[in-house]
């Protein structure tokens, strides 16, 4: 996944040097990741997830072979004008995979540990997550600039398949509950008892928040790479990979720490990764630009521990595939989001882009900290 961040977006911007378009390579993964979320957690909440998670990973490693061949015979190029479609096209897959696959992938860590344990098993999957954030996006720019694009695409193939392989030693999870009605009544079920659990609404809400106003940087990152700092990919890649970093330090702490204060923790990693995306946007130094990552990568680890925590800690079982749905359909959210940042760039400096969608993020951060107490006591 950090891989194909890294890649697609390079490459889009590589092939047409158009902000908008980079913007329309997340809404392409974006619409279908929002849509069917819900369909996949209705149905993680029916069959075994370890099923869904195999046949997803399947899935995914044919379209990165799609790619791949395409950059390879030479049919997606820059001498073949309009090509980039490919990509697009690729884009929609892997969203609709996303879109079925995660709910799933999310809901099934508290059927494995204790709800005592929801925080500390996060923040060591979040780890695994972050130690290949720190090497794969560096990895993938020194790829794509010593090999070119199709190696990181045949790669990406590889890791999906080696993925489902390892799928087969997770051990089957939860009795699966008989559900009555179709998946529509169960989608509707699931909306309903997030309204009589006022506290996982307001979760989810602070969460959306957080992750529309800091996620849409990555996907803009080329512009900043080839406009402002001028590193090529490789500079991406080590970008991303001080994200990466950051992010892998914060998992360290958060595996170690109690189920304590983990409102506290959600709502100051907001405020942190608002400051450095901020302080990111305007900068022109390198090393600068790579210290402002950390944090955001800290800020963010935060954000994606204690929220997962504190949902998988606070949410029935039976509801857990439903609710992780809608946590999930704020990723596609974010390429929505970053859709329309990539139009306003076309018009406005991306700094000024980025950095207003930062600080917007410190403003709600700050009035959340002051305002939200129930938040706050959240343990």
């Amino acid at each position: 996944m950090n891989m194909q961040m890294v890649a697609g977006s390079y490459l889009i911007y590589h092939l047409t040097g158009s902000a908008a378009l980079l913007g329309t390579l997340s809404l392409a993964h974006a619409v279908p990741t929002i849509v069917l979320s819900l369909f996949g957690g209705a149905i993680a909440d029916r069959v075994q997830k370890k099923g869904i998670l195999f046949l997803g990973l399947l899935l995914s490693s044919a379209v990165s072979l799609g790619v791949a061949i395409t950059l390879t015979t030479g049919f997606l190029s820059r001498e073949n004008t309009g090509s980039w479609w490919i990509l697009m096209l690729s884009s929609l897959l892997q969203g609709i995979i996303m879109g079925l696959m995660m709910p799933a992938r999310q809901s099934i860590i508290p059927e494995m540990v204790s709800r005592e344990q929801a925080m500390n098993a996060v923040a060591l999957n979040t780890l695994g997550m972050n130690v290949l954030s720190l090497v794969a996006p560096a990895a993938a720019g020194f790829f794509i600039d010593a090999f070119g694009f199709a190696a990181v695409y045949y790669t990406i193939t590889g890791l999906n398949i080696y993925a489902a392989v390892f799928m087969f030693f997770i051990p089957h999870t939860h009795q699966i509950a008989i559900h009555e009605g179709n998946i529509l009544a169960d989608i509707r079920d699931g909306f309903k008892y997030m309204l009589r659990k006022r506290i996982i609404l307001v979760i989810l809400i602070f969460t959306l928040f957080f992750v529309l106003l800091s996620m849409p940087y990555r996907q803009l990152l080329p512009i900043f790479v080839d406009d402002i700092l001028k590193v090529g990919a490789t500079g991406m890649g080590v970008l991303m990979s001080a994200s990466g970093a950051g992010a892998m330090i914060g998992s360290l702490v958060l595996a170690n720490l109690p189920s304590k204060n983990r409102g506290v923790i959600l709502l100051v990693s907001g405020l942190l990764s608002g400051v450095a995306l901020l302080g990111f946007s305007f900068s022109t130094s390198w090393f600068g630009s790579l210290a402002f990552l950390f944090f955001v990568g800290l800020g963010q680890t935060g954000r994606v521990t204690s929220s997962n925590a504190l949902l998988q800690s606070y949410v029935e079982g039976e509801y857990m595939g439903r609710v992780m749905s809608i946590f999930m359909m704020e990723w596609g959210l974010v390429s929505l989001c970053t859709f329309v940042a990539g139009l306003m760039a076309e018009v406005i400096p991306v700094q000024w882009v980025v950095g207003g969608f930062a600080l917007l993020l410190v403003v709600i951060s700050i009035l959340a900290l002051s305002f939200t107490p129930s938040i706050r006591k959240l343990e």
